[in-house]
């Protein structure tokens, strides 16, 4: 005999059937759990132009063949220096223009045909007294000639950078042979640094005539250097100081081997054109282009093309000679 189930058994089983297979399709019955997506984050493109050789930096490049080393600074040994002491010469007096500086004019003393000037003026004629020359001597010792220049100022450190000097002419032809010129910044104490001494080589520091002007006329005055701040064939050939005394406001000394024992001298202050290549200064401009310092040349005056500049006529030392010397200062 089979077993009987009975209606209720067989409808709890169909019950259970029916719960399985609905739990088995897709979207029937509680919901999944969620799954986490990827996430994905989209970055913006952006275009960007390519650097141009201004942005880009680039670090400099220096051709090795372009390098310069700095110039060694020069030490000159000095074998021989000057005295400290020096003894005063005959006094040799110049035309000054302190006295009548407010008029703006020189009173006297500038002979244009003649190389002589007293133009101690800026060209709107401001009077400058550190160019102005009272006196000059000469003495000397066993080793150097020593040159003092008094001026109505005391700065030969003035701004304009003045150059002072002193013209040696060997044989008394009215030509200078030799110049020792003297540029700043000076020094109280004796020094060689900003000393040049130079030489005319070809004889045209005079122009044709000695003493007159032959403007226009070409030259290269004092052509050839021979000692510049020491370095020269003597370290000791020539020096500078200044405000050494009342008298002597710019002092020079140099060699006696320079000059040896017969000669004549004089002095000049230059804060104009400063070119001892143009001297004689009267053989290059002409008058009307130079100008004049002294109202009675009304032909000319004032100031021009040469200006800032004042020199003396010239002593001799060493011999007599006849007082018509070229240049020469007049007998007294």
């Amino acid at each position: 005999m089979r077993p009987t189930i009975s209606r209720s058994v067989f409808a709890a089983l169909a019950l259970l059937v029916v719960a399985a297979l609905a739990c088995s399709l897709p979207g029937v019955g509680s919901p999944a759990a969620p799954t986490a997506a990827p996430s994905f984050t989209e970055t913006p493109t952006v275009l960007v132009a390519p650097p141009t050789q201004a942005d880009t930096p680039t670090a400099a490049v220096i051709p090795t063949d372009t390098l310069v080393p700095p110039t060694p600074t020069i030490m000159v040994a000095h074998m021989l220096t000057p005295s400290d002491i020096v003894k005063v010469g005959k006094l040799i007096y110049d035309a000054t223009s302190v006295d009548t500086a407010a008029q703006k004019r020189a009173p006297y003393g500038d002979n244009y045909r003649n190389n002589l000037f007293e133009r101690p003026f800026l060209l709107d004629m401001t009077y400058v007294p550190d160019l102005d020359i009272v006196s000059y001597n000469l003495s000397r010792d066993e080793k150097f000639y020593y040159v003092s220049i008094q001026l109505v100022g005391s700065n030969p450190n003035n701004e304009m950078g003045i150059q002072y000097a002193v013209e040696l002419d060997l044989d008394a032809d009215g030509y200078g042979d030799y110049i020792v010129m003297a540029h700043p910044p000076y020094n109280v104490e004796w020094s060689s640094d900003n000393v040049v001494v130079a030489k005319d080589t070809d004889h045209d520091t005079g122009g044709l005539s000695a003493e007159n002007s032959d403007a226009p006329l070409p030259g290269n005055g004092y052509d050839t250097i021979i000692f510049d701040g020491g370095l020269g064939d003597d370290p000791d050939l020539a020096f500078v100081r200044i405000n050494a005394g009342k008298l002597a406001t710019v002092q020079f000394a140099f060699k006696i081997s320079l000059a040896e024992n017969r000669f004549m001298y004089g002095v000049l202050a230059d804060g104009g054109l400063k070119d001892i290549t143009s001297l004689d200064y009267v053989d290059r401009y002409t008058e009307s282009e130079a100008g004049s310092p002294q109202t009675e040349e009304k032909d000319f005056y004032p100031l021009k093309a040469l200006f800032a500049v004042d020199n003396v006529c010239r002593d001799a030392y060493g011999f007599t000679g006849t007082y018509e010397e070229p240049q020469r200062c007049p007998k007294k």
